[in-house]
C-alpha cells in the first residue's frame, strides 16, 4: 500500500513544516511592504521639500542670470562659440546654421512653476535675413500618464530660406551643397514620448 504523500506536512531538510515557513515568509514580505511603503511616503515629502528649495533658488539665481545676458550680449558670437566649442552641441550645427547663430542674442531654460511639469528653451535672436521671429521655443512639458508632450515655435522663414533638410543653400559655383541636417529642424521635431 503507498502512503498519500500530499496529507503529510510537507518537511523541510531541517525537519522544519514548510507550511510554518510560508506563512512566515509572506508575513515577512507584508511587513517589508509596509516598510518599503513608509520609505516611499519619506521619500516623496523630500522630493517636495527639495522642490521648494529648488523653486526659491531659481527665483534668487535670476537676476544674476540676467546680468551675466547683459555681459553675454557685449561679446560677439558668444552663442556660436559656446555650441561650437562644446563637446555635445558643437556637431549640431552646419555652416549654415553657424551662419544663423551670429544673430542669437541670448538663450534660456525656464521650468515651470512645478519642476516636475517640464520645462522652455528660448533661443532670442535680433533682427536677421533668415526668418521673422525674434523668438523660438522648444517646450516640453509633463504628463501625468508617464509621456512627454513636446511643442516649438514653428519658423516663419524668410522667401528663399527654410528647411529641406537644412537651410536653403545660396548657390555657390563648383561648391556642393551639404547634406548635413539644420539644427533648426528640432523645431519642427514635436513628436510626444
Amino acid at each position: 500500500m503507498v502512503a498519500d504523500r500530499s496529507k503529510k506536512p510537507k518537511v523541510s531538510e531541517k525537519g522544519e513544516n514548510l507550511d510554518e515557513i510560508d506563512g512566515e515568509l509572506v508575513l515577512s514580505i507584508e511587513r517589508l511592504q509596509e516598510i518599503q511603503d513608509e520609505l516611499e511616503k519619506i521619500n516623496e515629502e523630500a522630493s517636495d521639500k527639495v522642490l521648494e528649495i529648488e523653486q526659491k533658488y531659481n527665483e534668487i539665481r535670476k537676476p544674476v542670470y540676467d546680468k551675466r545676458n547683459d555681459i553675454i550680449k557685449a561679446i560677439p558670437d558668444f552663442w556660436l562659440t559656446a555650441f561650437l566649442s562644446h563637446p555635445a552641441l558643437g556637431d549640431l550645427l552646419n555652416e549654415e546654421d553657424q551662419k544663423i547663430f551670429k544673430y542669437l542674442s541670448s538663450l534660456g531654460v525656464e521650468d515651470f512653476k512645478d519642476v516636475k511639469s517640464g520645462y522652455s528653451i528660448t533661443f532670442n535672436f535680433n533682427a536677421n535675413p533668415y526668418f521673422e521671429d525674434t523668438k523660438l521655443v522648444k517646450t516640453y512639458t509633463f504628463l501625468e500618464e508617464g509621456t512627454t508632450k513636446v511643442t516649438a515655435t514653428p519658423i516663419k522663414w524668410k522667401e528663399g530660406k527654410g528647411i529641406p533638410n537644412g537651410v536653403n543653400r545660396e548657390k555657390k559655383r563648383n561648391k556642393r551643397a551639404p547634406t548635413d541636417v539644420s539644427f533648426f529642424s528640432w523645431f519642427s521635431d514635436t513628436e510626444q514620448n
